[in-house]
């Protein structure tokens, strides 16, 4: 009997021991805690895939802002800063960095154009950057954008971090701040993700059809009468809808 009762308790010891460290899946109201980069050995093909996810979070992590949406939950590990102001462009104020290019020039422009308009109508300020891991700039993105800064008062906007992870994640990362998080909900961006940032939307339509629908969406909606929205826009949105 008593060597019943031990076996038990290890057993549930255990079970409690992997679920603390078992990564969890997204949810609408899931919010994490601050994350940092990790700093890993070479592991499996499946570790790498996670470690690049934690990078890509950490990018999003570093300007302290209210992570909406997110990929998975890192696992418990010593974590360490990623600072590459090299990898920047030298010209300021640009809304979108293409440090891997996912899109064209024009794409490009008539984002940023788009984002600069939307910024100067609403104040919402709404930045997109393009990496392919090990390639992002990390905490100096920061600094780039005057975004996230310890006792700024500005929180109204949203970052999208974009990447690949090697085709196998979602390719759409959001941070947004509390400033946005009213207008649009956890919900949005669960539902944003789950509509252009998978794997065979990309595989179907192509990287740059899901910047393109994510940002003309969120712009709809945060120029829309309400300022509000859970669902997200149908395709082929309308030019005064984008504010052009």
């Amino acid at each position: 009997m008593k060597l019943l009762q031990s076996m038990s308790t290890a057993i549930l010891l255990s079970s409690k021991a992997v679920s603390s460290f078992a990564p969890t899946s997204r949810v609408a109201h899931h919010v994490p805690s601050r994350i940092t980069t990790t700093a890993l050995p070479s592991l499996p093909s499946h570790n790498n895939d996670v470690s690049h996810r934690r990078t890509v979070l950490a990018t999003l992590a570093s300007l302290t802002l209210f992570p909406a949406v997110t990929q998975i939950q890192p696992a418990q590990a010593r974590l360490e800063g990623v600072n590459k102001p090299e990898l920047l462009p030298s010209e300021p104020g640009l809304n979108v960095i293409q440090i891997e290019r996912f899109l064209t020039k024009g794409q490009e422009k008539r984002l940023n154009d788009l984002l600069t308009q939307l910024e100067k109508d609403t104040g919402y300020r709404v930045r997109v950057l393009c990496q392919a891991y090990p390639r992002t700039p990390g905490l100096a993105i920061r600094d780039y954008w005057d975004l996230g800064k310890e006792g700024a008062k500005d929180d109204k906007y949203v970052v999208l971090v974009v990447d690949e992870f090697g085709g196998k994640g979602n390719v759409l990362n959001f941070n947004v701040g509390e400033g946005v998080k009213f207008a649009l909900p956890n919900v949005f961006w669960t539902r944003l993700t789950s509509k252009y940032g998978t794997t065979f939307f990309v595989k179907e339509n192509g990287i740059d059809l899901a910047i393109t629908n994510a940002i003309e969406a969120i712009v709809s909606c945060l120029r829309s009468d309400q300022q509000y929205c859970v669902n997200v826009p149908d395709e082929g949105m309308s030019l005064k809808s984008l504010g052009m």
